[in-house]
């Protein structure tokens, strides 16, 4: 079907009207092909006229030229228990030149769900009036996929939220840089963002939804803070949402989950970049044996066409916490501490085992030995291995994040540092400077950590450091995998840092080929010092370093035996002893050289 003009007023209207439907199914979409040619062709718009709605809702719309070819458009539909029907309309403003058509017109997924003669076990819900089986994790998730309302009966209001009527229980995130903003019917924005809600389908209903235009900037972040939960035990925590992801600029949507109210949490899910212009359906499965809150992050991308929509979250088999999450204290080496100590006899100059009260030197905390009964003197302490699966960092701190985070007026979003990562939060071309897989599980769902160089200038350095190292023993190396591949890849340096310097032990520059590779770094004996991973920042975002599978080897110090050296030992001058192959070896094994003195 073509528009002929056939007036010479100044505003010609072509409308082309469809039957009135009774409903629609949850999953209904139309699908069309349109040709829209000429140097003065005008705009369309397809109409959604609901029965009580006297404003129709925008579905599509065709702005100009769009070319001498046919277009495929798909419009999502989605459940719509009221009769309705669709109208597309031309409009010319005076002069009409050019051609637009329509053809092949395809509703699917339109009809509610059939009946079934039975519907039994635990992952199937039968429909009260339909009598359609469906599955159990659509029940109580803001969508009637039932057509008759039953799976949306006896559902907990506190677990639910799909903004018709503000927040519900969610809160805006006060540490962020711009709050998610509740609307109705399409964003300010053409061509970004969504035209409806995903609840109703209509210009009446209610989203949430981030503003990528200006005064916001690149990375700018809207985080969404749930009510608290209990901990699922062996039970399933499932968390639903619609999000909508449209324009040629959309950043990131993320969520988050964290057990402490003063982090921003670890990641869950994400996705990145243009999704089409449709609703989305995330399912999310959550697992934790703390109190938990999960948080969703909108991500402003480069420009004004990157708006980001949020609709109809629900919580499926979880039960809300009576109370807040707890707050955590660092000490310098980021661990918390118990508030008070046993009870002691210990000077300032020693430390104190945290369950027995026992005392040791404090030369002994943080040497890879543990000398109290409840290894309180190593728990705040870098960890000998650390391979960073489960999100942890096993001790490792940035100072510069540190110092930043004192100071409420700085955020450090943007800024060049070190992050957890794994392949399977990757976006689209980004495996190209980034690990798609870790060293220690070899899978896209392992982690490592990385600098991410989207983040910082050219010449910027992230460093991440230990807690103060008290003393190691003469063989001690660290040996580390690192990831260093991508056409701007800057530099990796291991350093030692003293009290009052800092030496450079290793270092490595530019792409090292799209593998895992394994570095060893000699430290010997040392006493009081942090070692500090150090990258520096290429000329572009070409260019991630990551590091995996941290292990300090053979690093606790000498002990003395409480007994005699054997006949296949050797007695250094300190009363340590050593085996008798590794004299003159080139190799201070006692510690004081007494092992490689010439007078042996």
């Amino acid at each position: 079907m073509f528009i002929l003009k056939n007036s010479s007023s100044i505003s010609q209207v072509a409308g082309l009207g469809s039957p009135k439907f009774r409903q629609a199914g949850s999953n209904c979409t139309l699908s069309f092909w349109y040709y829209n040619y000429g140097q003065s062709v005008g705009a369309a718009e397809m109409h959604l006229v609901v029965d009580g709605l006297k404003e129709p809702t925008v579905l599509w719309r065709a702005y100009y030229n769009e070319g001498n070819q046919w277009l495929k458009a798909v419009i999502q539909l989605g459940r719509l228990p009221h009769p309705f029907q669709l109208s597309l309309d031309k409009i010319s403003l005076g002069f009409y030149d050019g051609i637009s058509a329509i053809d092949d017109i395809v509703f699917e997924n339109c009809a509610l769900p059939p009946p079934a003669l039975s519907c039994e076990g635990p992952n199937h819900f039968w429909c009260r009036d339909t009598k359609a089986c469906i599955d159990s994790l659509l029940v109580c998730d803001l969508v009637d996929n039932c057509g008759d309302g039953s799976d949306e009966e006896n559902c907990n209001p506190e677990l639910q939220c799909n903004f018709e009527n503000g927040l519900c229980n969610w809160e805006q995130d006060i540490e962020d840089d711009l709050d998610w903003i509740r609307i109705e019917g399409p964003t300010p924005t053409v061509n970004t963002g969504p035209l409806k809600d995903h609840t109703t389908g209509t210009i009446r209903g209610h989203y949430l939804y981030i503003e990528s235009s200006k005064p916001h900037q690149f990375q700018d972040n809207a985080i969404l803070l749930s009510p608290v939960f209990n901990p699922p035990g062996n039970e399933t925590c499932i968390f639903n949402f619609h999000y909508h992801m449209f324009g040629k600029q959309v950043y990131k949507l993320s969520v988050l989950q964290r057990t402490v109210s003063n982090i921003k949490g670890w990641l869950l899910w994400y996705k990145f970049g243009n999704q089409g212009n449709r609703w989305i359906r995330q399912t999310l499965y959550i697992s934790s044996s703390k109190p938990f809150q999960i948080l969703v992050k909108g991500t402003v991308g480069d420009g004004f066409t990157g708006d980001i929509g949020l609709d109809d979250l629900s919580f499926l088999g979880c039960t809300l916490y009576n109370g807040n999450l707890p707050t955590i204290s660092t000490t310098t080496s980021g661990t918390s501490v118990p508030a008070t100590l046993p009870v002691n006899n210990c000077t300032e100059k020693e430390f104190v085992c945290r369950t027995s009260g026992h005392c040791i030197q404090m030369t002994q905390k943080c040497d890879f030995r543990p000398d109290c009964s409840d290894k309180s003197d190593e728990s705040s302490c870098v960890m000998e291995v650390c391979d960073f699966e489960d999100t942890n960092q096993c001790g490792w701190y940035q100072p510069t994040l540190r110092q930043m985070s004192r100071n409420d007026s700085i955020h450090t979003t943007n800024i060049f540092k070190w992050e957890l990562g794994r392949g399977a939060n990757l976006h689209p071309e980004e495996e190209k400077h980034c690990p798609l897989i870790d060293h220690t599980t070899c899978t896209e769902e392992g982690w490592y950590l990385f600098a991410d160089s989207s983040n910082g200038e050219f010449g910027h350095t992230a460093d991440i450091a230990t807690p103060v190292i008290s003393l190691t023993g003469p063989k001690c190396k660290i040996v580390f995998w690192n990831h260093m591949n991508g056409t701007t890849i800057g530099s990796l340096e291991v350093l030692s840092k003293t009290s009052n310097k800092t030496s450079k032990l290793w270092t490595q520059s530019g792409s090292q080929g799209p593998q895992w590779n394994r570095a060893e770094v000699f430290l010997g004996i040392r006493s009081n010092f942090q070692i500090v991973l150090r990258a520096k920042r290429g000329v572009s975002y070409m260019g991630d370093v990551a590091v995996d599978d941290i292990t300090f080897e053979d690093c606790s110090p000498l002990l003395i035996p409480g007994r005699p050296c054997t006949s296949e030992e050797f007695t250094c001058a300190n009363k340590y002893c050593i085996p008798k192959d590794n004299l003159c070896d080139f190799v201070n094994d006692c510690a004081d050289n007494s092992d490689e003195s010439p007078t042996i």
